[in-house]
């Protein structure tokens, strides 16, 4: 997908109305010739050793993904009350097959982002001391994930999001737990998906929604009956450009 202007960016950005389904628009585009990762990437050392010490690499910037590089950027649209300081936990589960994805089906009465599927998170307080303790407090509230079972190993750039939430998405490898404790209010479910599955761009589709008010791009990646998309999406995708580079 062409990287796009800030100024094209805005003006392309248009927010989903309520009840808006994604699953109905047309793929435009599937990724199947970009390269694919080799498996022993994908093995947890080689993950964890990735972030540790990253090589050059771009966040891909597309309509759902306002990544905004600047720092002060993100400062000044923070004291203008424009964004919303969010973190999410990307949970990768330690499998005896593989890495798998822990990853959330919203309730459906959420004002934002009402039954779509996300990682563990939300927005940060005022006492968390970091994006990290946020994304672990958050995955703690909502699935009753236990802090000891999660080793912290990086984080993938701020992910600006038509909602108005600049995310940071914090990657921790896990330990799987017997059971989880949903918070009933915010989570309608939890599920896996393997991770070699997620990273395989011919996965990743690309949709266009056509509207009045103009036109938004979008990744989606459906699995087994699961329709994941949008943030979720677009921070999976930056996740396999840092694996890929």
């Amino acid at each position: 997908m062409p990287k796009i202007s800030k100024p094209e960016q805005d003006a392309i950005n248009v927010a989903a109305p309520p009840g808006f389904n994604a699953e109905a628009i047309p793929i435009y585009e599937v990724c199947a010739e970009q390269a694919k990762l080799a498996q022993q990437v994908l093995a947890p050392l080689a993950i964890q050793q990735r972030f540790h010490s990253p090589p050059q690499w771009e966040p891909e910037i597309t309509d759902e993904n306002r990544h905004v590089i600047a720092a002060d950027i993100i400062a000044k649209r923070q004291a203008a009350g424009k964004v919303t300081r969010a973190a999410v936990l990307i949970p990768l589960l330690l499998k005896p097959e593989g890495l798998s994805v822990l990853l959330t089906q919203r309730t459906n009465h959420l004002r934002d982002h009402a039954g779509q599927i996300s990682f563990p998170g939300g927005r940060m307080d005022p006492e968390d001391a970091s994006p990290s303790e946020t994304a672990l407090r958050e995955s703690e509230e909502e699935i009753g994930l236990q802090r000891s079972q999660v080793k912290i190993i990086g984080h993938l750039p701020e992910y600006l999001t038509v909602s108005g939430y600049s995310v940071t998405p914090i990657v921790g490898l896990v330990k799987p737990q017997a059971e989880y404790v949903l918070d009933a209010f915010e989570v309608a479910d939890i599920f896996e998906v393997p991770l070699d599955f997620l990273m395989n761009p011919e996965n990743h589709q690309i949709r266009v929604w056509e509207s009045e008010q103009g036109r938004r791009r979008f990744y989606s990646m459906p699995y087994e009956g699961r329709f994941i998309w949008g943030a979720t999406a677009g921070m999976l995708r930056n996740l396999y450009h840092l694996l890929k580079a």
